[in-house]
Parts: structure tokens; sequence; C-alpha cells
């Protein structure tokens, strides 16, 4: 399965960027990573707000974000107001507060399709990678570098790895939803 690193390698990167989506899903205490991929249009470019703002948690259901620069208090706050955060956020002219409410039912939910919506593009992510590793096989078999026995027995081996990855998916989906439906009220 040699041949097959450089696929199974970005497969693996699929998997390390689910997890870092998911951990920005907030399962009801304050946590700074769920503002890693909101952008903030500062000066015309897409910029994360830790670059932009110094980010604190005076307590465990409040995050303070402090804009080094006053002027990006209204952009900052409109990113977040259009992310799929969930949180309004309070302007008080210095500083942002984000306060997280104890997430109700309903939020759980919520946030139970959102990692399903992660998961699901993850999943589509990995049959893309093992799509274009068939499409790879059937050029070289079309330019008789490999036999048709080769690129069927690749083809099993490719669907093998993507089914392996597939579940990995599952697995890092199912402890997700749970760490959000376990959360005591």
């Amino acid at each position: 399965m040699a041949e097959y690193d450089q696929y199974e390698s970005k497969m693996k990167k699929t998997i390390s960027a689910l997890s870092s989506e998911l951990s920005t899903v907030r399962a009801g205490r304050a946590n700074s990573g769920v503002l890693e991929q909101i952008r903030v249009d500062y000066y015309g470019a897409p910029t994360p707000i830790s670059q932009i703002a110094s980010v604190s948690t005076p307590d465990p259901r409040t995050l303070v974000i402090s804009p080094w620069d006053a002027s990006s208090l209204k952009a900052i706050e409109k990113a977040i107001q259009t992310s799929e955060l969930g949180i309004n956020p309070t302007n008080d002219g210095k500083v942002i507060r984000l306060a997280f409410p104890q997430l109700t039912e309903d939020r759980r939910k919520e946030l139970t399709k959102q990692v399903a919506k992660y998961a699901e593009e993850a999943k589509v992510a990995i049959r893309n990678i093992r799509r274009d590793a068939v499409d790879e096989l059937k050029a070289q078999k079309k330019r008789s570098e490999i036999t048709e026995d080769d690129l069927k027995d690749s083809e099993k081996d490719l669907q093998k790895l993507t089914d392996s990855y597939v579940k990995e998916i599952d697995g890092v989906q199912a402890k997700k939803e749970a760490e959000l439906l376990d959360i005591g009220v």
C-alpha cells in the first residue's frame, strides 16, 4: 500500500481538520477555540480574531474580546453575529462580551446537527480523495503502466482505506455528540 501514502496522508489531514473544526463547536463552557474559525474583515483582509484582539475567560461562561485597535470593535461584533456561533455579542465600546448560556435541549440538538454536517463534509472530502486516486489509477491503466487486475486490486484497497477513515470520522462524530448531549444542565 506504499503507493497510497499520499492519499492516506490527505485522509489523515481531513480527520485532523475535522477534529479542529469540532473543537470550535461549543459544549456549554466558554472556550476561545469557538472563535478560531471566525474571520474579521480587518482593513480588507479576513483576519482571525486572535490576531487583532486578546481573548480572556473571566468566568466559565464568558469570553471577553479586547481589540488592540478600537476601530475594529464593530467589525469583530459583526463577524461574530454572522458566524454560526449562535451567541449575540454585547459591545460596551471597549470590549466585546460573549455570554455562553446553559445549553438547552434544543440548542444541543442544533449543535449535534452542526457536528453531523461537519462530519458529512469530512466524509465527502475522503471520498473525493479516493476518487482522485482512482482517476490516477485509471490514467495509469490507460498509459499501460498497470494491468486491469492491478487496477481492480488497487480500487479494492483504496475502498478499504476509505471505509476505515469514514469509520474513524463516525467515531469522532459520535464522541463529540456524546460530549454535547451528556453535559449536565
